[in-house]
């Protein structure tokens, strides 16, 4: 047995290394001081939620179910003697810098003072883990915080040994922390000399790498979150589902029903993209190591503290090119009912003294969640559209920063509108008071949305127009920055994600060569059909698809899409032609039964029907959507058992499904299963939309007329003159940035 450790306690047991004192058993010692720790902290701790309960309303766990001496946590700076490159990554990363940041505090803070500081263990579950299970959000703690500069530490991370992807919250449970495992496998708590870690690397490897590091399910941990009734006082809501988005991509090849295909791509795969080293760190292979930055979307942490190597790959992350494609695609002039499009393969003439309609089709094109992901509210990410004659006056222009630095009231912004019980902005994230949410405009994975601006050409128009669209990006929101510091604050970095320029010449236009990241026609039309079928314009919807199989007769989505915008429409009949044709092409496809299944039900073709979906299950056995499906179908079969097992499948895959609670809360009563059958009816009513919900989001909507339009499935930003030298202008549709 390794015998020389040193152990860190309320217990003053130093347990040294050879030439001081042996110590029989460190693991037993350590427990030993464990518990005198815990039964320390129990005797004062407010168990508000429950006894036992220690992190509720959140679910952070450790071995053991009792508190752990912040202490036990060997800190960063002990990892990085070793590895330094990942620690010089991490000390700038969100995750160091989870809880000490001023736009965190500012929120946490009005929740403890608002409710009390046992609530904030429901975003503490994540944002300080160490203090949540050490017990230090108490109301009477003496705990020394000097880990709260850390956030989430490097053996936070590296001590996980199993997630609950149901829950989120914190839902992790950690190991007891060690670097080091013994000859039998132990964990051996502390810390320990680094030269006899470098002598035992595979029992160094083996107390803190796990295969489930490296899967999406390891992330879900966190990203994912609800807001309890035991927080809100309301019931229960599922905020935020980042893990979900992931499932549901193309990245998963989970689901059979997304618009495009690609590899798979873990989250990890994105955000932790191995790179050359900077520094010495035995962890790396082949001269590169996983990032340990974390790149994704936070740009305030590094610019508030400086971390300029943060920021740089921050930036360079979000401007990689191959996230976002924003494509002008057509212009719609005077009364004609349609668009000439797509721009730059056929030839228009624009006259002058002419109202234009232009629309823009934003693609989420290879990002494997939403556009944006989490807490929404405090985003700001937006379409700014600009319109200028041969001189670079403006003619138009929206989504723009006035000189506050407070977004362009007309700005088209992919964000939502959480509202309270009075129907009023929940602002500084006091998700707590959150009831309705007024409207989401966010862009999922995979899929596009179709903006448009109405502008009028002037009749002594200058040389061509140039129009721009671009997707800009910031973080935070101006109005909260401005919570957070006062007025007097420095303009927060604003990032072009993705933009398109294009010439129009008045008078004859002809077909123009694309640009190297330009889409292929046919995937223009599919994008526009995407957005149209999103915004309910079947109409329309159905003639961008027929011209993608125009383009690419053997493009077997293209004729599935056909069949999907059909189904949607509620035209089943019609759908049947364009999905055979799709499996014509490739029989079996898992997309096109899927959605023939939902035809043969509708035409009582019970067998057919079944045998799709069962093909599809095989297929894709994480697929919540087939899973329901033929859940449903067994059920309308009266094959009980079948059913429940498929029910039981999805609550696996999705524990928020609806139809999976409603169900089986009927099944196991026809079971005579009473207790069970009470349980899902409780958690179907738990999790269903509060009726009363809408009503709060009309109330916020009839208090800002300006962007009542928002909530509608399309809508049009126009100008309200068509003088240039507005500085702000109003229309239809218009977004906000404030509240």
């Amino acid at each position: 047995m390794l015998s020389l450790v040193s152990l860190t306690g309320l217990v003053a047991c130093a347990l040294l290394w050879p030439g001081i004192r042996a110590a029989e058993d460190p693991v037993a010692e350590a427990a030993v001081a464990r518990k005198a720790y815990a039964d320390r902290i129990r005797r004062t701790y407010s168990y508000k939620f429950g006894a036992g309960r220690i992190s509720a309303p959140g679910n952070a766990a450790v071995e053991g179910n009792d508190f752990i001496e912040p202490t036990a946590f060997p800190d960063a700076a002990y990892c990085g003697h070793c590895h330094q490159e990942a620690h010089k990554e991490w000390r700038q990363s969100l995750h160091s810098n989870s809880f000490r940041t001023p736009f965190y505090q500012t929120s946490v803070q009005i929740l403890m003072k608002t409710k009390g500081i046992e609530f904030a263990r429901h975003c503490d579950s994540c944002h300080n883990p160490i203090g949540v299970l050490g017990g230090a959000l108490n109301p009477v703690s003496t705990i020394d915080r000097k880990f709260d500069n850390d956030g989430v530490t490097c053996t936070v991370c590296h001590s996980v040994e199993k997630v609950d992807t149901k829950l989120g919250n914190g839902s992790y449970t950690l190991a007891v922390p060690a670097v080091m495992v013994d000859e039998q496998g132990r964990r051996i708590p502390g810390i320990v000399p680094d030269a006899e870690i470098l002598a035992h690397l595979d029992r160094h490897s083996k107390a803190v790498m796990r295969d489930i590091y490296h899967t999406p399910e390891f992330c879900s941990a966190c990203h994912k979150v609800s807001l309890p009734p035991m927080l809100n006082d309301y019931k229960w809501i599922r905020a935020f589902t980042t893990y979900d988005e992931w499932q549901n991509s193309k990245f998963s090849q989970r689901n059979p029903l997304t618009f495009y295909t690609a590899d798979y791509t873990s989250c990890q795969g994105c955000h932790m993209k191995r790179e050359a080293l900077g520094l010495p760190d035995p962890g790396a292979k082949h001269g590169t190591l996983a990032s340990h930055r974390w790149p994704a979307g936070n740009t305030a942490v590094p610019f508030f503290y400086g971390l300029d190597d943060q920021m740089k790959k921050t930036v360079e992350f979000l401007k990689s090119g191959n996230f976002l494609n924003v494509d002008l695609f057509g212009l719609r002039m005077g009364n004609s009912e349609t668009p000439v499009a797509p721009l730059g393969t056929v030839p228009f003439t624009l006259k002058p003294d002419t109202e234009v309609e232009a629309y823009v089709v934003v693609q989420n094109k290879n990002i494997a969640h939403s556009l944006i992901p989490e807490v929404r509210d405090l985003y700001e990410a937006w379409v700014a559209f600009t319109v200028k004659d041969g001189q670079g006056k403006e003619i138009y222009k929206s989504g723009y920063l006035k000189p506050d630095g407070m977004l362009d009231p007309g700005a088209h912004s992919f964000t939502n509108r959480p509202v309270d019980a009075t129907g009023n902005f929940v602002d500084n994230h006091k998700v707590w008071t959150i009831h309705s949410m007024a409207y989401d405009n966010t862009i999922q994975a995979g899929r596009s949305t179709l903006v448009r601006y109405r502008f009028h050409v002037p009749a002594e128009v200058s040389g061509p127009l140039t129009m721009t669209a671009a997707v800009e990006y910031r973080h935070l929101r101006q109005s909260y920055l401005n919570n957070v510091f006062g007025p007097d604050h420095p303009l927060y970095p604003v990032i072009e994600i993705a933009s398109r320029t294009r010439t129009l010449r008045v008078g004859e236009n002809q077909p123009e060569a694309p640009l190297a990241n330009d889409n292929a026609d046919w995937m223009r039309w599919n994008n526009l059909g995407i957005a149209y079928l999103d915004e309910l314009q079947y109409g329309e919807a159905k003639r961008a698809f027929e011209e993608v199989v125009k383009l690419r007769p053997d493009y077997k989505d293209g004729w599935v899409n056909v069949g999907l915008n059909f189904i949607e429409w509620e035209k089943y009949g019609e759908a049947r032609a364009p999905l055979e044709k799709a499996l014509s092409l490739h029989p079996k496809d898992a997309r096109a039964l899927y959605y023939l299944a939902l035809v043969e039900r509708r035409q009582r073709h019970s067998e057919a029907e079944l045998a799709d979906l069962q093909e599809v299950v095989a297929q894709y056995p994480q697929s919540h959507d087939a899973r329901r499906e033929l859940g449903i179908s067994y059920y309308q079969q009266h094959r009980v058992e079948d059913a429940m097992g498929q029910f039981k499948a999805l609550q696996a895959i999705d524990p928020d499904d609806l139809a999976a609670h409603y169900n089986l809360a009927i099944l196991y009563r026809r079971m005579g299963m009473k207790t069970q059958a009470a349980e899902e009816a409780a958690q179907y009513a738990m999790k269903r939309i509060d009726p009363g919900a809408p009503t709060y989001s009309l109330e916020f909507l009839r208090k800002h007329p300006e962007i009542s339009n928002e909530s509608v499935p399309w809508h049009v930003h126009a100008e309200a003159s068509v003088h240039p030298e507005m500085s702000s202008p109003q229309g239809v549709g218009a977004g906000v940035g404030q509240p």
